[in-house]
């Protein structure tokens, strides 16, 4: 397996892409909202990339999927495709989206309240974040990618929740989804061990109730087989000498 690593002029470039990608789910966050479509959405946010950042959304027809970002809600746990679905008070929404600019990609992916928040919307939600960065907390050179699954599938566990195993995070670049896979789920000390260059995304799913996942007819959309609400939160993270960077980090954001 070969893993790409990075050289500065590719991770300067890295860093414009992620900073992209954050400035779109900035942006967006002012019309997730009751009454908007998760079709309006996408809409807004591929007018965004395209005309303001004069930058390709990545999500766009790759592999066939039909639209600029994935919107998944509530019970949808990842690849949720936009359409005509209305909003509503106390919704959990992902929006996923991914950016391409001088040929590299930014990923990222963020959680959102619609209108009055919910107490186990939130719960999830701040769950599922702080898990997140248990897994970036895991990385530094000479660490294994075993510890970053595991700082997020012990952290989710403790609290009641469950991690989705069957989809992962990923090494990114020039190439959209690369080498290696990130697991959400792992021991200590196993895996490939981690190297300073090396970018790659984390972005842990976590179940309100089983683990268990199906995909619907649509071949894209993953919702849990219990109905049960799903989050997810993405970062794009560089490897550093001394640990992490991470190249989606909004300007406002708690970093835990």
């Amino acid at each position: 397996m070969m893993i790409d690593i990075k050289n500065e002029d590719d991770q300067e470039k890295m860093r414009i892409a992620g900073k992209l990608a954050s400035q779109v789910l900035d942006m967006i966050s002012n019309y997730v909202a009751p009454g908007i479509t998760t079709g309006e959405l996408d809409r807004i946010c591929h007018d965004y990339i395209v005309n303001e950042q004069n930058a390709i959304p990545a999500n766009l027809n790759y592999k066939g999927f039909p639209a600029t970002i994935c919107t998944s809600v509530n019970h949808v746990v990842c690849h949720g495709i936009p359409g005509n679905k209305k909003l509503k008070h106390g919704d959990i929404i992902n929006i996923d989206v991914t950016v391409i600019k001088n040929e590299f990609h930014g990923d990222t992916s963020r959680m959102y309240q619609v209108g009055k928040p919910t107490t186990q919307g939130e719960r999830i939600s701040k769950i599922t974040y702080e898990s997140l960065w248990h897994g970036i907390k895991a990385v530094k050179p000479g660490n294994h990618l075993g510890d970053i699954g595991y700082a997020i599938q012990n952290h989710a566990e403790k609290h009641g929740y469950a991690i989705v195993k069957e989809y992962c995070g990923h090494g990114i670049g020039k190439i959209y989804h690369d080498h290696p896979q990130i697991l959400h789920y792992g021991t200590p000390g196993h895996g490939i061990e981690i190297k300073e260059g090396m970018t790659f995304t984390i972005e842990p799913m976590v179940n309100a109730g089983g683990a268990s996942v199906r995909v619907l007819p649509d071949q894209w959309t993953v919702v849990t087989r219990d109905h049960s609400l799903s989050a997810q939160w993405e970062h794009t993270i560089l490897v550093t000498k001394s640990g992490y960077e991470v190249l989606t980090l909004a300007p406002s954001e708690n970093t835990y």
